[in-house]
């Protein structure tokens, strides 16, 4: 297991990640993505013509940030990881692991239909977690 228990359970909360790739310059690409637990893994969904799926496709290796946002007005926030690891296209575009997020994330389920259509189908991708750094707890 590459994390603990409290952190499986940090990652179950409906969170927003932010996911770095890394360019074919060097620089960083971050972009705000939902995700779902596999197991150890991370499952997040992405149109299959985005600058992140060409980033993995010339190097694989990024990172995820998740927490860290604040809970209330007294400047009290969530917990904060930043997990390093390496991404991997699964399967063909399709739309399986996009509404398995959609539903994940949209308690109207009906939205959570008009979203994945208007959205069309999206490329798997998995992140298998190398490391994990608290950031902030």
């Amino acid at each position: 297991m590459v994390f603990d228990e409290p952190v499986r359970v940090f990652l179950q909360q409906r969170l927003i990640a932010r996911m770095t790739t890394l360019g074919p310059d060097g620089y960083p690409h971050t972009v705000p993505v939902w995700y779902t637990l596999d197991g150890d893994d991370i499952l997040i969904a992405s149109g299959y013509m985005t600058r992140k799926i060409q980033n993995i496709r010339t190097n694989p290796k990024g990172s995820l940030v998740i927490g860290g946002d604040p809970l209330d007005e007294n400047r009290t926030y969530q917990p904060c990881y930043l997990f390093q690891g390496d991404f991997a296209l699964e399967g063909e575009p399709g739309f399986d692991l996009i509404t398995r997020i959609a539903y994940r994330y949209r308690d109207d389920h009906d939205q959570a239909d008009r979203d994945i259509l208007e959205w069309g189908p999206h490329q798997p991708i998995r992140f298998t977690i190398k490391r994990v750094i608290t950031v902030m707890e």
